[in-house]
């Protein structure tokens, strides 16, 4: 079973790959949506954001960005195509996303493994804090791997990783 520490890592790891891959990109950078069905780097990064506000929320914390602000950023929301309204700039999500590692780091070191062995349940689901934990990290994983190829959309045309 993972540790808390290794957890703390692995988000530090994303983190740190979303800001290689977003160094040097603007807001309208991360509005550019793609010519195929997904989403603009934006909605990704928002969507990372209003992940881990549920990491932070199952470690007992207070999210960093409230349901205002991540309602544009849910699943299954319509696609971010430019300004509009309840939009956050990069430079917001960006920071939120650090808020958050902080956050997690911190609270992640505060717990055992016994307390990520506990049982929990997800809407109708038992499971442990700890599987709860690394679903959330894999799905975030998944959407940071979708931050390469929008970079290169904004025409970055390079290789970060």
């Amino acid at each position: 079973m993972i540790d808390p520490e290794q957890l703390a890592n692995a988000f530090g790891l994303n983190l740190n790959i979303i800001r290689m891959q977003t160094e040097g990109l603007t807001h309208e950078d991360s509005l550019l949506q793609p010519p195929f069905r997904g989403n603009c780097l934006n909605w990704v990064l928002g969507h990372i954001a209003t992940n881990r506000n549920r990491v932070l929320t199952a470690l007992g914390e207070e999210p960093v960005l409230t349901a205002e602000e991540t309602a544009l950023y849910e699943a299954g929301s319509e696609p971010i195509t430019g300004e509009e309204d309840g939009i956050l700039t990069l430079v917001m999500l960006l920071a939120a996303l650090e808020r958050a590692q902080e956050k997690i780091a911190t609270a992640l070191g505060r717990i055992t493994v016994e307390e990520l062995a506990s049982e929990i349940e997800v809407g109708d689901r038992p499971m442990t804090l700890g599987q709860r934990l690394f679903g959330l990290y894999f799905h975030e994983t998944y959407h940071t791997g979708q931050t390469e190829t929008l970079r290169q959309l904004a025409g970055m045309d390079d290789k970060v990783i």
